[in-house]
């Protein structure tokens, strides 16, 4: 926590330069301020019924009072584009249509329990199928339209070794211990774990009592109808699943006895299998396990009974994300990261591929992240629904033809918004790396008011992953940057996906190591085009981001200063404390932190603190425990030690997707600039800095 001498100290300092700014501007802004955040809409999840007239899809919005991105469910109409609210006043997410398209599922709440619910089309009319006292995911309908499967959890036998006695009536004794003996014994977003593992349930549509069909200590998700009277689902079964987190296998579950068989029995995870419209064959994702720290997602299809698997396009430079079949039984359509967008590839069932439709994406309304989906109707001219992403705007549901033609937008969530502010305008960069020449993709959001004259600060933002990619996608944490005079700049340096296999083995074992060079490399630049100052030069970033910025302070001193976000700081840590901390051991470090320490210590920022001089600020959730609160907290005693400026900013109630509520994403970014204000030269002679007061005051707390 922040002590009180150093948040009053930097409140006072920002709410002089605040009170510059309210005497100039009366009328109302046309920036992309912080209350902007809550006027934000987006699709998701659109999906598209079997006959191709109708798409319903989750329309989400900030919810001012409740502090929360809440989904409804509407439909478009796709001939005419009428657009009509079908499930609203609750939040609802998972729409799916019956076989037959007059019905659709979907998840909701009553109050705080979650339901399932069946919404008949032809009279609007709704019912709860069952009581959950646990959170129902992954519904599925069976192919007769009679059945739904889905997952859930089921608490186990909690370990223990004594049973404590009775407390005497009206006692105050103490909570009873807790006792855990599993490796993973906490997970972000869930905290400590209740003993038990999640299974597949059947529930008849009419309602009643969920069935459960699988049993055991393994985790069992992904359901799938093979047909009317077999499920598919996928997990790790082994005794040491504890031991090897990536490994999982394709079963095969009869309901009719409830006897369970592999399909799949290979070194490595195999998943997400998908039925072809016969019945016949099965498509799946995974790979052969070679305990790497990143490893692409091949396709495959196998017969039904599990034989004859085969893998298709094997030469393909991507890794295959979500897939369906097409429903001629010819084949498959699946979604892949494809330079900084997502592409919507044809894949045969002789390897043949096609691009169907690219600039998928714009569902992370927070950052920059290549996200979105898709739906494929029936038919004998099958159409796709799709999320449409965009530089300018958040996204939209789109649909397009099987050959990719006819390509139509078919919402305009935000057109009461965008169209009033003054929007940063966005640029495309290709970089040669100093390190060995390799290109790297970014992208620069450029203030209202730019100009080339080498006078505007930077704001350098580094994606997490680190196997993931960003985009040139709106983002809220990029418009509230550029908004407040940031040339804002982001990238996928080398480990980003989307640039082949290779691209992204750049980092194994190596990280960080030379995407510092080409993070550097995009700084040079910015410079030399005149785009930014060098003297005001910002950079941050969260998660793998995070871990980024707090090593390039420890190598340079050219930032004027850094915000390191829900960083790893310690790689010994993270391998004995994280919740992946035998993912990190096992495939990202590869060595055993008590016989080679020296492994992990290398690439550890904390290693090198020493070396920085860089005011540096940490900032992390109180409930993360994908890369927990102590990583950000030893960088900032360090620096305390050696006298470097810093502050530490702990987000209640906040896990490691720190910005899951819109005023912690108004938090984060506001204090982020509240904290670049502080150190900026130009600011520091007497330019007004950001607007952010409130926002340091409340997140400092």
């Amino acid at each position: 926590m922040i002590s009180r001498t150093l948040t009053l100290t930097a409140l006072t300092a920002v709410l002089a330069a605040q009170t510059t700014f309210a005497e100039t501007e009366k009328a109302p802004s046309k920036r992309f301020t912080a209350e902007r955040v809550f006027d934000i809409e987006y699709a998701t999840d659109p999906q598209i019924s079997p006959d191709g007239k109708t798409i319903v899809y989750v329309r989400n919005a900030m919810d001012r009072i409740a502090d929360r991105d809440i989904g409804s469910l509407w439909s478009l109409d796709v001939a005419s584009g009428a657009h009509r609210p079908l499930v609203t006043g609750v939040s609802a997410t998972n729409p799916r249509w019956s076989p037959d398209g007059s019905r659709l599922v979907y998840s909701t709440t009553n109050g705080t329990k979650p339901e399932i619910r069946i919404l008949y089309l032809d009279t609007g009319r709704s019912f709860s199928l069952a009581q959950f006292q646990q959170g129902p995911s992954e519904t599925v309908w069976s192919p007769d339209g009679k059945t739904l499967a889905f997952t859930m959890f089921v608490p186990g036998e909690k370990p223990g070794f004594a049973k404590p006695p009775a407390a005497p009536e009206g006692a105050a004794w103490s909570e009873p211990v807790k006792v855990y003996d599993n490796i993973q014994f906490r997970a972000d977003g869930a905290g400590y774990l209740e003993d038990g593992s999640t299974h597949v349930f059947t529930l008849p549509v009419e309602g009643g009592t969920p069935r459960q069909v699988t049993s055991g200590e393994a985790s069992m998700q992904q359901p799938a109808w093979l047909d009317n009277d077999t499920l598919l689902a996928s997990g790790n079964r082994a005794e040491d699943r504890d031991m090897d987190p990536v490994e999982s296998e394709i079963y095969a579950i009869e309901l009719s006895d409830l006897s369970v068989r592999p399909l799949t029995t290979r070194d490595g995870p195999d998943y997400g299998p998908v039925v072809s419209p016969d019945g016949k064959r099965v498509a799946y994702r995974g790979y052969d396990d070679k305990v790497l720290s990143y490893q692409q997602d091949n396709l495959y299809v196998m017969n039904a009974d599990g034989s004859g698997s085969t893998e298709l396009a094997a030469d393909f430079f991507g890794s295959f994300d979500q897939t369906v079949w097409t429903p001629d039984n010819k084949s498959l359509l699946s979604l892949v990261g494809d330079h900084g967008v997502l592409t919507l590839y044809r894949v045969g069932l002789d390897g043949k591929t096609s691009q169907v439709v690219t600039d998928i994406g714009g569902a992370s309304i927070g950052r920059p992240y290549a996200d979105g989906s898709f739906s494929v109707s029936g038919g004998k001219k099958p159409l796709v629904a799709y999320t449409a992403g965009f530089a300018d705007r958040p996204s939209e549901v789109a649909s397009t033809g099987l050959d990719g033609k006819g390509q139509r937008v078919l919402t305009a969530l935000n057109d009461d918004l965008i169209p009033y502010l003054e929007m940063p305008r966005i640029e495309e960069i290709k970089v040669a790396s100093s390190h060995d020449g390799k290109e790297i993709e970014a992208w620069i959001a450029l203030p209202h008011d730019f100009k080339a004259d080498g006078s505007f600060p930077m704001l350098l933002e580094i994606h997490g992953g680190p196997f993931q990619m960003y985009g040139p996608f709106f983002a809220s944490e990029i418009q509230r940057y550029a908004a407040e005079g940031y040339v804002t700049v982001w990238s996928n340096p080398r480990g980003s996906t989307g640039y082949g296999e290779d691209f992204a083995h750049a980092i194994d074992k190596a990280y960080p190591g030379n995407d510092y060079d080409d993070l550097m490399s995009i700084t040079d630049e910015l410079v030399a085009r005149g785009y930014v100052s060098k003297d005001r030069l910002f950079v941050t970033g969260g998660s793998g981001g995070g871990i980024l910025t707090a090593w390039i302070v420890t190598k340079t001193d050219r930032f004027a200063a850094a915000a390191s976000i829900k960083p790893v700081i310690n790689w010994m840590t993270m391998a004995l404390a994280a919740d992946i901390s035998q993912y990190v051991r096992r495939h990202w470090i590869r060595a055993d932190p008590w016989t080679d320490p020296e492994a992990f210590l290398k690439f550890s920022p904390i290693r090198y603190v020493d070396k920085v001089v860089t005011p540096t600020l940490m900032m992390v959730g109180e409930e993360d425990f994908r890369t927990p609160a102590w990583e950000a907290e030893q960088f900032y005693t360090g620096l305390k030690m050696n006298g470097v400026d810093t502050a530490l900013i702990r987000i209640p109630g906040a896990s490691h997707g720190i910005t899951a509520r819109p005023s912690r994403l108004i938090a984060l970014t506001d204090n982020i600039m509240g904290w670049f204000a502080k150190y900026d030269p130009a600011k520091a002679a007497g330019a007004p800095a950001a607007p952010v007061a409130a926002a340091v005051e409340t997140s400092a707390q």
